[in-house]
C-alpha cells in the first residue's frame, strides 16, 4: 500500500509529479487565451454567458453580477467563452431562426449582431493574449536571471560534417547566416535548427577577412533541456568556453521587455517554419505530440525547476496561439477567414456554406487531434 501511495502522490509520482504540473501549464495557457476573448468582447459591448476552463460536466462555478457563469469543468483539455447569441461553444454562426429567438436586449449585445471589426477583434484577442503571455514570461525571466550567451565562434568541426565539407575551420567566427546577422552562438543554432536539407549561406570571419561558404544542415538526434530526444538540423560545429567567452547579459525592465518581444518573435517564426515544413513532409512527425506528451514534458520540467516549467508555459502558449490562427473552422483563424470574406462581399457567408465549412474544419481538427494522440500512444 505504501508503495502505491508513493507512486501516485509523491513528487515523482503520477499526481504531484505529472498531473499537477500538466494542469498548471495547460490551465494557465487556456485561461489567458479565453480571457483575451472575454476582455476584448466585453470592451466591444458583447455579452458573455459562460467562461469555462475545460469541457464536459461542471465541477464548480459561480455567476457574476453581469450574469456570466464562470466554471471549471471535468475535462481539462481546453476552454471556451460563450457569448450571447452563441448556440454552442465554438461561436459558430447561428441560424436566422435562432437569431430571431433572441430578445431585443440580447440582440443588442449578441456576438453575431456586432460589426465585423468587433467580432474580429474579439476573436483575434485569444491568440494575441497567448503571445502577450509569452512576452510576459520571457520578460520576467530575463529580468530575474538575465541571459547567458556565447560568442558565435567555432571551436571544433566534426569530421565528415556539412561544416567540414563547406570548409569551415576552428577559430572561424560566424558573421551572418543567410543574410541574418548573428551576435551569439544561439543565433546560429536558431537559424540552422529548422533548416535540414536547405542550402544555407554563411559569412565567416577568418584572420580579419570575411569569407562566404555554403552548407546544408542535416538532422541529428539530440537531447533537449528536458532530456527528450529530438531531431535537430546541425552543420557539425561545436563551441566551448575558451573561444565562446560565455557572459551573462542583464536587462533593465524596459530592456527585458524588448528582448522578450524579440525572443517571442523568434519562437513564432520557428514554429511557423516548422508547421510549413511539416505539411510538406520535411519534418519528423514525432516532433508533434498531444496531451500525453505535454503532460510528460510538464512533469520533467517541474522536476528540473519552476523556471523550466514557466518556460514550457511560454512555448506552449505560442503554439496554441499559432494553431488557433490557422484558417480552419472552428478555430479562431476560421472565424477570421469568414469575417474577411464577409468584409469583401459585404454580406455574411451563407448558412449552407458556413455549415459545410464547419463540418469540414471539424473533421480536420479531429483528425489532427487523433494524429497527435496516436503519436503519444503508439507512433513514436
Amino acid at each position: 500500500m505504501n508503495e502505491i501511495f508513493h507512486a501516485v502522490f509523491s513528487t515523482d509520482g503520477l499526481v504531484l509529479g505529472t498531473l499537477v504540473p500538466f494542469l498548471f501549464v495547460l490551465t494557465v495557457v487556456v485561461f489567458v487565451h479565453e480571457m483575451g476573448h472575454y476582455l476584448v468582447g466585453r470592451w466591444c459591448g458583447i455579452g458573455a454567458k459562460a467562461f469555462s476552463i475545460g469541457f464536459g460536466p461542471e465541477i464548480i462555478g459561480f455567476n457574476d453580477s453581469r450574469g456570466t457563469r464562470w466554471k471549471l469543468c471535468a475535462i481539462p483539455l481546453g476552454g471556451y467563452v460563450k457569448f450571447v447569441g452563441d448556440m454552442n461553444a465554438t461561436s459558430s454562426q447561428p441560424s436566422s431562426e435562432e437569431v430571431e429567438a433572441l430578445s431585443d436586449d440580447e440582440r443588442k449585445v449578441a456576438f453575431h449582431t456586432q460589426p465585423i471589426w468587433k467580432r474580429a477583434a474579439t476573436v483575434v484577442a485569444g491568440p494575441l493574449f497567448n503571445f502577450l503571455l509569452t512576452i510576459a514570461v520571457f520578460a520576467v525571466l530575463f529580468s530575474i536571471y538575465g541571459r547567458p550567451v556565447y560568442e558565435p565562434m567555432v571551436a571544433e568541426v566534426t569530421a565528415g560534417s556539412p561544416a567540414a565539407a563547406a570548409g569551415i575551420m576552428p577559430g572561424d567566427r560566424f558573421v551572418s547566416v543567410d543574410g541574418s546577422k548573428v551576435e551569439t552562438f544561439a543565433d546560429v543554432q536558431r537559424l540552422v535548427s529548422g533548416r535540414a536539407g536547405d542550402s544555407i549561406t554563411f559569412v565567416m570571419l577568418r584572420g580579419g577577412k570575411e569569407i562566404t561558404v555554403t552548407a546544408t544542415p542535416r538532422l541529428m538526434e539530440q537531447q533537449d533541456a528536458l532530456g527528450n530526444k529530438a531531431q535537430v538540423a546541425v552543420i557539425g560545429v561545436v563551441n566551448n568556453k575558451e573561444l565562446g567567452q560565455p557572459r551573462l547579459i542583464t536587462y533593465s525592465p524596459a530592456g527585458a521587455v524588448g528582448a522578450a518581444v524579440q525572443e517571442t518573435g523568434h519562437v513564432i517564426q520557428r514554429t511557423g517554419q516548422f508547421l510549413q515544413r511539416f505539411v510538406v513532409g520535411r519534418e519528423d512527425k514525432c516532433q508533434l505530440g498531444g496531451p500525453i506528451k505535454i503532460a510528460k514534458m510538464s512533469g520533467q520540467a517541474a522536476k528540473l525547476g519552476f523556471e523550466l516549467l514557466v518556460q514550457l508555459v511560454a512555448y506552449l502558449s505560442v503554439g496554441i496561439g499559432i494553431l488557433n490562427l490557422l484558417p480552419i473552422p472552428p478555430l479562431d483563424g476560421g472565424h477570421l477567414l469568414f469575417y474577411g470574406v464577409e468584409a469583401v462581399i459585404r454580406r455574411p457567408v451563407s448558412e449552407r456554406m458556413m455549415e459545410m465549412a464547419y463540418r469540414s474544419g471539424l473533421i480536420l481538427v479531429l483528425g489532427f487531434m487523433g494524429f497527435v494522440f496516436w503519436n503519444d500512444l503508439f507512433g513514436c
